[in-house]
Formats: structure tokens, C-alpha cells, sequence
């Protein structure tokens, strides 16, 4: 894959004007911000550099050396990384916005979510009104959270009924300026097959789930580049209900190795709000519920009641469609599948940020290590969005999306939650101006 990096062209000067809103001023001297005497994380490779100083001006990190090496300028904000660790922000490769009729309040309180938990890129996988001026806010740096990678509205089956359609909303999607297109279920093959071929054509990814007439198979040959939810892969070598086809699924994983294609899990949000493990009392307690409005959380909490309601629906049977789906991701690991950190939020009881730490644990039970995990968070996200920016690795020139946390990382991967602060395109929060964020998000809904 082709680098093909575009210049933002703007300089950022940050300072806090809001717990979600960043002052920036295009045309003045950039901010210049140093990270001294820091470990530093690169994830270029499974290392730490003791005792590194990360020079960061504007939204680039523009030197990374010894600090003995590196000269601050005078007048940089320098933030004391003794006993602390430094890695890249990471990235939700299946996320939502909160578009349609969504105050702006609302978004802004959405994006500080993300990047309050670290998340510093987002792939919106759903475009809904509003969503390009959220973008372009957000990605200038107006406000304070994740560079947004949106897909436009949904290729369907209610949303398109002929292959000439198809292929007519490919170009619209594109000519509207979104970033990629989503795939959901319904698609016939005929569809599916414009969709692809003008998709190339245009220069246009895609990506989301597989219709079921389609297959994994043919949507791997036609260029879909990422799977996500794993439901696809289920499909075709079982393990809904039973144990999975193994020789099926090593074809599968071949064909998805050969095709350089990438899946995006989302373990916990399929476990919840498709297979429908877990008590929905328990789970509505989550800490982070507080952030959400208490009627979203109801909602959640009446749809899982509903499907352990429904015909058909019986605990062992959805023990062993998880089990399955955590042996499948484990296999993918281990045979070197591309694979993208990503929850589906915000959704079933999935808050925007925090969702993130609780599929890292879902990704380790599935047996990734916490380097392995840390990678499909960044380094994969910045080869994969490589022809946009450079991101995902700490390096000279790379995106300035950084966290500072106050454990190793390498050690226990849980670790990424105990933060000094996050860093979003250069601009920095510690750690007390985001819980100060927190708060006021949960007092907005009286929680």
C-alpha cells in the first residue's frame, strides 16, 4: 500500500476554553510541547526507549531522541515524563457519531468522550446529517477530540434496490466528500458487485458487514478491505450453535491473508447486543453509565431484556457462539490476520471511549498479548489510513496523538487507563482537566 500523505495545511494553538472545545488560531507560530525524560512506546516494534524526550510542535512530533540530544525551545510547555510511559493514541475502527437531530452539546460532549479514553482516531461507520461539519470541527481542531474517518449512509438492502443504484450512490457518497462506505446485510450479488466495481473505479473503500447472499468468500475477491463483527467468518465455517469447520475456516483466513484485508472485531458489543449474554442490571451499573443519558441506558437495558426474551433465544447457545467467536479471533491472531481495534459504540451499553478498555480485555482473553492488542489500536490503524496521514507509531513526522500513562502498558494492557493525560493533533490535557471534562458531562445528564 502506497503512502500518500496529504498536509493539513494549519497550525494548531491550543489552550482550553472549554472542557470539550479547543482555542485555534490558523496563521500563528505553532504551539511547541515537550515530553521530557519520558519512556517512550514507538510501536514501530515491541520496545521502550528509557529516558526520551518527544518534541512536539503544532499537531506533529517533529524529534524523538535521548533528552540529553534534544533541545526545548525556550517558552514550550513541558510536561515531566519521569516514571511515566508515552505511546500513540488509539484508534476506534468501528464507532458512531451522533448525528441527525443530536444538539451540538451532544457531539462535542461525544467526541471528548473518545479522546478523554485515549482514542485520538474514530472511523464512523454510518453517516447520518451533520456528520461532515462534526468532521470538519473536530479534525481542525475546534473541537477537542478524534480525528473522525467517516463512511456515508448505508448500503442496504432497503437503501438499494438495483445494481445502477448501486453504483449511482458510490459516486454521490464520493462526490459529497465521505471517506470510505459502509456495507450492511441485504445487498443481492448483482448490487454488491457495482457497489465494488465502482468503488474502484472511484477510489473508495468499503467496508461493514457481509450480506448473507453475498458470502465472505466473494466479498473478499470483490475488494472488500475490512470485516467487521466477525459474523461473516461465522457464517461460513459455523459456530453459531456448534463447533466451527476448521478446515473451511483456515481457507477463509487464507484467502483474507492473501487479500491484505482487515477485520475489525467488536467482541463486546456482539456479545451483548447480538448474542445477548449478560444481566442487564449489572451492566446498566457500569461506572461509565454515568456519562450516557439514563434514557439511552434504559433503552439498552430493555432491548438485551428483549432478546433473552425472544423464541429460540437460550444461554448455552449464546455461551457457545461467544466461546466460538473468542476462539476465532485467537486463530486470526495467530495466523496473521490484519486486525483493527474497534466496539461498535456507542451502543448496548458501549459508551464512546470507555467501550474501548472493555474490549481490550475481551481481545486478551482471546488470547492477544498486550503488545499484540496494542498494535491493532495503532500502528495497524496508521498503516491502514496510511494514503490519508502519518499516526499510529511515535516517530518524527507522525501525527502529534499521544497518551501518557502512568504504568507500563507492555505489562498489563489495562494499564492504558491509568492516564497522565492525552494528546489529540498536539493538543494536550492532563489527566485533572479531563476528569474536570468528566464531570461536567455527567452532571449534564444528572447523573
Amino acid at each position: 500500500m502506497k503512502s500518500h500523505r496529504l498536509s493539513l495545511g494549519f497550525a494548531l494553538v491550543a489552550c482550553a476554553v472549554a472542557p470539550f472545545v479547543a482555542a485555534c488560531q490558523q496563521g500563528s507560530p505553532a504551539a511547541v510541547t515537550a515530553f521530557v525524560d519520558v519512556a517512550v512506546i514507538p510501536m514501530d516494534s515491541e520496545r521502550i526507549l528509557p529516558g526520551h524526550t518527544v518534541l512536539v510542535r503544532g499537531d506533529r512530533i517533529v524529534e524523538v531522541g535521548p533528552t540529553g540530544s534534544v533541545e526545548v525551545p525556550a517558552g514550550a510547555d513541558r510536561i515531566d515524563g519521569s516514571g511515566k510511559y508515552l505511546m500513540p493514541g488509539l484508534s476506534e475502527m468501528h464507532g458512531h457519531t451522533p448525528g441527525g437531530n443530536a444538539s451540538e452539546e451532544f457531539r462535542e460532549q461525544v467526541m471528548f468522550l473518545y479522546a478523554a479514553n485515549g482514542v485520538t482516531t474514530v472511523r464512523g461507520m454510518l453517516g447520518l446529517p451533520g456528520d461532515l461539519d462534526l468532521k470538519a470541527r473536530t479534525n481542525t481542531g475546534e473541537i477537542w477530540g478524534p480525528t473522525l474517518y467517516l463512511a456515508g449512509p448505508s448500503f442496504n438492502g432497503g437503501s438499494v434496490d438495483s445494481p445502477e443504484q448501486a453504483a449511482e450512490r458510490v459516486w454521490t457518497q464520493k462526490r459529497e466528500g465521505w471517506d470510505h462506505l459502509k456495507i450492511h446485510p441485504g445487498l443481492t450479488v448483482p448490487e454488491y458487485n457495482a457497489l465494488a466495481a465502482a468503488a474502484a473505479q472511484a477510489g473508495i473503500r468499503f467496508g461493514g458487514h457481509v450480506p448473507a447472499d453475498v458470502g465472505i468468500r466473494h466479498a473478499i475477491l470483490m475488494g472488500q478491505e475490512t470485516f467487521d463483527h466477525l459474523d461473516g467468518y461465522m457464517e461460513d465455517a459455523g459456530g453459531l450453535r456448534g463447533p466451527m469447520d476448521q478446515v473451511k475456516m483456515d481457507e477463509v483466513l487464507d484467502l483474507t491473508i492473501a487479500a491484505q484485508a482487515w477485520v475489525v472485531p467488536t467482541m463486546v458489543l456482539w456479545e451483548v447486543g447480538v448474542i445477548g449474554l449478560g444481566d442487564p442490571e449489572t451492566l446498566a451499573a457500569y461506572p461509565e453509565m454515568r456519562y450516557w443519558p439514563p434514557q439511552g441506558v434504559e433503552g439498552w437495558k430493555n432491548r438485551l431484556s428483549a432478546i433473552q426474551a425472544s423464541d429460540g433465544w437460550d444461554v448455552e447457545s449464546a455461551r457457545v457462539h461467544a466461546s466460538n467467536r473468542s476462539r476465532l479471533l485467537g486463530m486470526m491472531n495467530e495466523v496473521g490476520v490484519g486486525i483493527l481495534m474497534g466496539t461498535d459504540s456507542p451502543q448496548m451499553f458501549s459508551v464512546p471511549g470507555f467501550s474501548l478498555h472493555r474490549e481490550i480485555a475481551a481481545m486478551a482473553e482471546a488470547g492477544m498479548s498486550p503488545y499484540e492488542i496494542l498494535v491493532s489500536g495503532t500502528r495497524n490503524v496508521g498503516d491502514y489510513f496510511q494514503r490519508y496521514d502519518s499516526f499510529g507509531t511515535v516517530a518524527a513526522g507522525r501525527r502529534a496523538d499521544l497518551i501518557l500513562t502512568n504504568s507500563n502498558p507492555l505489562d498489563d494492557v489495562a494499564n492504558i487507563a491509568d492516564r497522565a493525560g492525552v494528546m489529540v493533533r498536539g493538543v494536550w490535557k492532563s489527566e485533572a482537566e479531563i476528569r474536570e471534562g468528566l464531570v461536567a458531562i455527567a452532571d449534564s445528564f444528572g447523573n
